[in-house]
């Protein structure tokens, strides 16, 4: 009895760790049309960045202002959302080739104060 209860265990804490793994590689939801990140807080796009170049030009003090939508190393690109290694080497998620930032000004889910910030920082949309 004790043998087949631990191994329900083993089975049910697997589940769970693939469930978390699955959720890892997941990047954005959506709140209309607009991406939003797992806490609901809405994403952007940054016009300098070039689309399909694998890269953000938005370090430093920039991605201070506006963080980068980090991948973890369980994330795997999928459909419209690809992943994009930074200049300090960690990795980030992009959509349709852009990559996704926050904005440090939003306080609670559904802010969009970032968008058309001097025209050339947007809400990413669908």
């Amino acid at each position: 009895m004790n043998k087949r209860l631990f191994i329900s265990s083993l089975i049910l804490a697997g589940s769970s760790l693939l469930g978390l793994a699955v959720q890892a590689a997941e990047p954005v939801g959506m709140n209309g049309t607009m991406l939003v990140d797992e806490a609901g807080m809405t994403l952007y796009t940054f016009d300098h960045d070039v689309a399909n170049s694998g890269k953000s030009v938005c370090n430093g003090g920039c991605a201070t202002n506006w963080p980068p939508l980090k991948a973890d190393e369980y994330a795997k690109a999928s459909g419209d959302y690809t992943i994009v290694k930074r200049d300090d080497g960690t990795m980030q998620w992009a959509h349709k080739g852009k990559p996704l930032y926050r904005f440090t000004s939003d306080k609670k889910p559904g802010d969009k104060g970032g968008d058309n910030f001097k025209n050339i920082w947007h809400t990413a949309r669908e």
